[in-house]
């Protein structure tokens, strides 16, 4: 039996949502396995799929840069959200997301670039805004978006200033009538925005994904007591579902609410299609400090 420490259990809490002695029970009945506690909870019902995203949260600004069939996101993180109302921390967001457009493709590349007007590398040009600031900073991630015969469109969520926000997002049409093609992109991209899908679709979701789906709800479905016959239809229908869930395409539409996404993108020009999108919400993924959250997790587990 694997021991159930105080560190797996916060981790299985934050991640899951649940409850300490839910999330402690759950690791007790799966040997330790974090994954698999987080399937044990959902067929409980005691966690949900959406929970992940929904316990982190970090500061600092998303910025944005898009040039004809070309874009730019980048997220910097601080330590509080006062730094992102700062002009010099705006700017230098502003100023990454512009160089990442010319060239810098991943953070160590984007950190190897010269920084306008300063003499500085930006790794070099971090560092002097963090002696000036008082506030540790980092450049946390950088995404691309290219596409040739269509346009790259953006959107900013939250926008504090124009291109810098809480959430960015861009979108990769393709179509002859680029006007056309960025009036739907800029529409997918605020759609995007708002349900956050995993993948564009079917295709493009990790089959490890479905599968870790189906196993999720074949086990829900046979707590039910249904014969396998009726669970196997109850399935199919479920992962249906699931994927007008997650699928960017296979969505309905938040600006009509109505069509599916690919169906609203077709009816909007002859050629139009999504091809590809990138989504960066403000602090996911990072861990938010609370406040003696260890000791409550410690007091769970030796209970």
């Amino acid at each position: 039996m694997a021991e159930i420490t105080a560190a797996l259990v916060k981790e299985l809490r934050e991640t899951s949502g649940a409850g300490m002695m839910d999330c402690k029970k759950a690791l007790s009945e799966n040997d330790g396995d974090i994954n698999a506690a987080q399937d044990w909870l959902r067929t409980k019902g005691l966690a949900s799929a959406a929970k992940k995203s929904g316990r982190i949260a970090s500061e600092g600004l998303v910025g944005i840069a898009t040039d004809g069939n070309k874009g730019a996101v980048v997220e910097v993180n601080s330590e509080t959200d006062f730094v992102s109302r700062n002009e010099t921390f705006q700017q230098f967001v502003k100023t990454l997301a512009e160089l990442a457009l010319k060239g810098g493709s991943d953070v160590d590349s984007l950190n190897a670039m010269d920084y306008p007007g300063t003499g500085r590398t930006v790794a070099e040009e971090l560092t002097q805004m963090i002696s000036t600031i008082g506030e540790n900073m980092n450049i946390r991630r950088v995404g691309l978006e290219a596409i040739d015969g269509g346009v790259i469109s953006s959107y900013v969520h939250g926008a504090i200033a124009p291109g810098l926000g809480k959430i960015g997002v861009l979108v990769a049409t393709s179509g002859a009538d680029t006007s056309a093609a960025d009036t739907i992109g800029k529409q997918v991209a605020m759609h995007v925005a708002a349900t956050n899908p995993q993948s564009l679709s079917q295709n493009d979701l990790d089959p490890s994904i479905v599968e870790r789906e189906k196993t999720v709800l074949t086990e829900q479905a046979r707590e039910s007591g249904k014969p396998e016959n009726i669970i196997e239809k109850m399935i199919e229908g479920r992962i249906r579902k699931f994927y007008e869930e997650v699928c960017l395409l296979e969505q309905t539409f938040v600006i009509d609410g109505e069509s599916k996404v690919g169906k609203a993108v077709e009816a909007a020009g002859d050629g139009l299609a999504i091809k590809s999108f990138t989504r960066f919400g403000l602090g996911e993924g990072i861990e938010k400090k609370e406040e003696d959250f260890a000791a409550e997790v410690a007091a769970a587990v030796s209970g």
